[in-house]
């Protein structure tokens, strides 16, 4: 048994954040179909980097999925979507607020054909507002929610984060907003529509920026704030082998172990001081104890002196980390022409119902037939809406 059996899922995004959110709900379950447009269909298969000919980003991103080409422009492609539709569960997609509505296929026609339909719409700036009709991307959004404004070295330039924060959890905000409003359907009987924006969800993770803006009336600074580097007790240091370690020493405890290991007892009263005379000084004493010794010898050390810490990996590290694989982070998967490559695991650990790949990532349209003929549709009917460029 899996945690979504029984859940059918329309995916009509495209890129990242959609494909992260249905990868997520086709781990634990779901049924996920992408109906995708008969000339490019979904553009994250053509990101590089290639292996054989597919996207490796596809190949991480699309597992547990089926592919159906059809084309939403004509009305025989409408036909076969509402045909899926009342089938179906749920409704996902990512364009620009108004398209779905020109198409025929917004949420005021679909839950005319199944009421319990839940449908999802993931939009840079929402389906209303002054922002509404922009364009954006991950950039943009962390941008207009603050990110960006807290992100980087003190008196320097914004840094873009490694990762797409906004793409990312808008994906993990719309799962989980899909999910409330299914267990809502079980208790209303009928679905409902979700407005998700991409910078909605950026500023709701401003959080503890914004409770101490509001507390004391002044925005943190980049470099400057408790949280991202502004003290020594929370920071990153340069170890003798060039490599870094990352310090997180919040509470007075911590904090204590860290300057007894490091002969710096003098220092635990000033954790949180205000004098920058006194953080400077600090500072440089801390910077040139860490430059003694490797990362390697420090993360022993200091993990034997119950201090948080860790090493700042690159990617080649991450995929080869104790913890990582024990977890199950890592694993192989064997993929049609391609062979076997790493993918990442599921984070999610159920005790009953364990989350699984089931599935390689489905080739461009590769159930569109199969989907036709569970719809009911003959070989002729199919043989007919190919020649006329349904799919």
């Amino acid at each position: 048994m899996r945690t979504l059996d029984g859940v059918r899922v329309l995916d009509l995004t495209r890129l990242l954040p959609g494909d992260y959110c249905t990868m997520i709900l086709g781990d634990i379950g779901a049924e996920v179909i992408k109906v995708e447009e008969p000339s490019l269909g979904d553009y994250i298969r053509w990101v590089p980097p290639l292996m054989k000919g597919q996207s490796v980003s596809h190949l991480m991103l699309n597992r547990n999925k089926k592919s159906m080409k059809l084309n939403l422009k004509c009305e025989k492609g409408k036909e076969v979507f509402y045909k899926l539709v009342e089938r179906s569960d749920v409704v996902i997609e990512c364009f620009r607020p108004g398209v779905v509505k020109r198409l025929g296929i917004d949420y005021e026609a679909v839950s005319k054909v199944n009421q319990r339909i839940v449908y999802c719409s993931m939009s840079g700036y929402g389906q209303d507002g002054p922002y509404r009709d922009l364009p954006g991307h991950d950039v943009n959004y962390i941008g207009y929610g603050g990110i960006l404004s807290i992100t980087g070295p003190s008196g320097g330039a914004p840094v873009i984060p490694g990762v797409q924060i906004a793409d990312l959890t808008t994906g993990l905000m719309t799962v989980t907003a899909i999910l409330a409003a299914l267990l809502a359907r079980e208790r209303m009987g009928r679905g409902q529509y979700i407005d998700v924006s991409f910078l909605d969800v950026v500023a709701s993770l401003i959080v503890l920026p914004a409770a101490f803006y509001v507390g004391d009336g002044r925005p943190p600074k980049r470099g400057e704030w408790l949280l991202n580097g502004g003290f020594p007790c929370y920071s990153v240091y340069e170890a003798k082998d060039g490599k870094y370690i990352t310090i997180g020493c919040l509470e007075e405890e911590f904090w204590a172990n860290l300057c007894r290991a490091l002969n710096v007892t003098d220092f635990i009263k000033y954790q949180y001081t205000t004098s920058d005379a006194k953080l400077k000084e600090m500072f440089q004493t801390i910077k040139k104890i860490f430059k003694t010794r490797t990362l390697k010898e420090w993360i022993k050390f200091l993990s034997e002196e119950d201090v948080p810490c860790g090493p700042v990996y690159d990617m080649d590290e991450v995929f080869k980390d104790p913890q990582i694989l024990h977890r199950k982070m890592v694993v192989e998967v064997e993929y049609p022409g391609v062979g076997r490559i790493k993918q990442l695991g599921t984070p999610m650990k159920f005790s009953e119902t364990p989350c699984e790949i089931r599935s390689p990532p489905p080739s461009f349209g590769e159930h569109t037939e199969e989907i036709l003929k569970w719809l009911g549709y003959a070989e002729a009917e199919i043989l007919g809406m190919q020649q006329e460029g349904v799919m």
